[in-house]
């Protein structure tokens, strides 16, 4: 990928994705949320794909990252329907009334730590297991999955949120790992992590006040598939923000 994106270039009513070979399948995990929603729409609106998939835990079949069955099923499922073209995982936790972020090594907790990892690593390394086997051999097909640049070790000056930090750190490394092996299998292809920037949504609303740009997840989804559709062949294992911009590791 060369260049970056510009933000501002995104067409009010969304982005082609005529990068893509027409007539395959697009696929979004965690349709549920705001982001995965607003992707779900964009993605319809391009007119590109012959389908579009939708997983959640309200769907059918449902996900539950928590149980690999049910992401193999969905994996079957999509696949059925065509050739994976654009396979996104906008799944991601953060906080519930269960478990904040810590701010303080004080406040770590064995179980909260497992249980961001299992959400925000395991569960994507396991949809990526079933998915990427899946991707066509030729043409540009692309598996990207929501991480932070939070995540970024390199970025890190602030501290805290130990656990979402590590867990998306481990998520970047399992994308990083899994693209060198899917280069061996589908040299067009391209599995990357993509930051979606601060958006307006329930797992952002606790930390929208602190100064930083806020998008609605409509004006997200657009971000984040015009720096899919720009994404060529040396983007494969790359980490990208919504401006298209490189986050370092």
């Amino acid at each position: 990928m060369t260049g970056q994106f510009e933000s501002e270039g995104i067409p009010a009513a969304g982005v082609d994705l005529g990068s893509f070979p027409q007539a395959g399948v697009a696929v979004v995990f965690g349709a549920s949320g705001g982001i995965g929603r607003a992707l779900v729409e964009a993605i319809k609106a391009a007119e590109q794909f012959k389908h579009v998939v939708s997983f959640s835990r309200s769907t059918s079949p449902t996900i539950d990252l928590l149980d690999e069955d049910s992401v193999a099923r969905a994996a079957v499922f999509a696949a059925d329907q065509g050739e994976l073209r654009l396979v996104i995982d906008a799944t991601g936790f953060l906080h519930d009334e269960r478990q904040e972020p810590e701010k303080s090594w004080r406040q770590l907790d064995a179980t909260n730590l497992a249980r961001a990892f299992a959400l925000n690593a395991i569960g994507p390394a396991l949809i990526m297991k079933h998915v990427l086997s899946r991707l066509p051999r030729s043409d540009k097909a692309v598996f990207a999955t929501l991480s932070a640049r939070v995540g970024s070790i390199e970025d890190n000056r602030l501290g805290g949120w130990y656990s979402y930090r590590a867990s998306k750190a481990a998520l970047n490394q399992l994308v990083r790992t899994a693209a060198v092996e899917l280069t061996r299998r589908s040299p067009d292809a391209l599995c990357t992590a993509l930051h979606p920037g601060t958006v307006a949504t329930a797992l952002s609303a606790p930390f929208t006040t602190t100064g930083l740009e806020v998008h609605s997840p409509a004006v997200a989804a657009r971000h984040l598939l015009a720096v899919i559709d720009q994404l060529t062949a040396d983007a494969n294992g790359g980490f990208f923000d919504w401006r298209g911009q490189r986050v370092p590791w």
